[in-house]
């Protein structure tokens, strides 16, 4: 028979690739939703209407919504990657964010054990890398001190070790997957790659001007997060319940993403200056990509801004894979960082142009519509 599966977090970039994922593998997948007037479906409408995935409404703070629904749907696995997942609003929204991320981890528990499924349905959480906060050791493994710095890093710690201790003390199948950060096309447009990758396009296709960051010389280890949906599945396969660490093993910084987006986006940077004061200014310009019409070598179009500085700044993430590649066969070198960013960037080019056309059409049938006046 199909296994169910039940994903919190299913309109998010990792939700939506798990579902697409575990729907190849025929499983009946249900997606977790939460009721609001403003459409944010985008990454899984290809996916509605489709026989084996089912949408329901229900909350993260709402433990009886989660309960009644662990009852109807009776899953074999519950993927949690339901979270306020982005570190810079964590401190300005620290309650919500521990509210969802660390106590939601015990709601999705409970709803097990409420409904008597603690020894049939397997439990993955999506931890983070930003356990390690300042760090203690490089590279960082399932051993390496955790040392949160953020008020989504705490919230997550929670989450890690209510499920260490639900396995422990109730002996379920409940793992983590401390996940470093992984990208996309389908990346939020708020979180640093995918504003880099956006703004590249802008600039080269003339929509921006300039593209404002914080730390350059932030270190992290970027995957891509098709490939680590996979490791997911297979950390449920796996014959006991563990914890693994998610990664490439591979660090770039935030300066070498950037500098990569804007070459694919027809743009060569060079680099002045330190700190607060770093910039990044067109060395050259490929006329076949880049058509920003008064765009010409010189041009700052990287700036560092004070407003994106975090209070507390994890600066140097780096993992090691070697037990998911060791104990569950799984490549994190699949898709290489060049790839990555190449296929964020091609993606954002055909967006803007898109974008572009869409609000040509716009303009055009405003005009038509003045033009023929309103009825009264």
């Amino acid at each position: 028979m199909a296994k169910t599966a039940l994903i919190t977090g299913v309109t998010g970039q990792d939700g939506s690739y798990l579902s697409e994922f575990l729907l190849a593998k025929g499983y009946e997948v249900h997606g977790i939703i939460r009721r609001s007037s403003v459409d944010y479906r985008e990454r899984i409408a290809h996916l509605e209407g489709t026989p084996h995935f089912h949408l329901h409404y229900a909350d993260m703070s709402d433990s009886m919504s989660l309960v009644k629904l662990v009852g109807k749907v009776m899953p074999d696995e519950i993927y949690n990657l339901a979270a306020q997942s982005h570190v810079q609003v964590s401190f300005d929204a620290p309650e919500f964010t521990a509210d969802v991320d660390a106590v939601g981890v015990l709601r999705i528990l409970e709803a097990v054990r409420t409904n008597h499924l603690e020894k049939t349905c397997k439990i993955y959480q999506a931890s983070t890398s930003e356990l390690y906060g300042k760090v203690e050791e490089v590279p960082q493994s399932e051993t390496t001190p955790f040392h949160p710095y953020s008020p989504y890093a705490v919230a997550k710690l929670y989450g890690f070790w209510i499920i260490k201790e639900y396995r422990e003390a109730y002996n379920m199948f409940c793992c983590s997957g401390i996940l470093f950060n992984h990208e996309s096309e389908r990346r939020g447009e708020t979180f640093v790659t995918r504003k880099i990758t956006l703004a590249a396009a802008r600039i080269a296709q003339g929509k921006q001007k300039c593209l404002y960051l914080g730390n350059l010389d932030s270190l992290r280890d970027w995957g891509y997060a098709k490939d680590y949906v996979e490791c997911m599945w297979l950390i449920l396969q796996h014959k006991t319940p563990e914890d693994f660490v998610i990664a490439t093993g591979v660090q770039h910084s935030v300066r070498e993403f950037a500098t990569l987006a804007f070459h694919h986006a027809g743009i060569e940077l060079r680099w002045e200056g330190e700190g607060i004061n770093e910039k990044g200014i067109v060395a050259s310009i490929n006329p076949a990509l880049a058509q920003a019409e008064g765009l010409k070598v010189g041009d700052v179009v990287v700036a560092v801004s004070p407003d994106f500085y975090r209070p507390t700044d994890v600066v140097n993430l780096l993992g090691d894979p070697s037990k998911a590649k060791r104990e569950l066969g799984w490549n994190p070198q699949t898709t290489s960082f060049e790839q990555l960013v190449e296929l964020m960037v091609a993606h954002d080019m055909k967006k803007v142009a898109a974008d572009d056309a869409a609000a040509e059409i716009r303009k055009v049938n405003l005009a038509e519509y003045l033009e023929k006046g309103v009825d009264k």
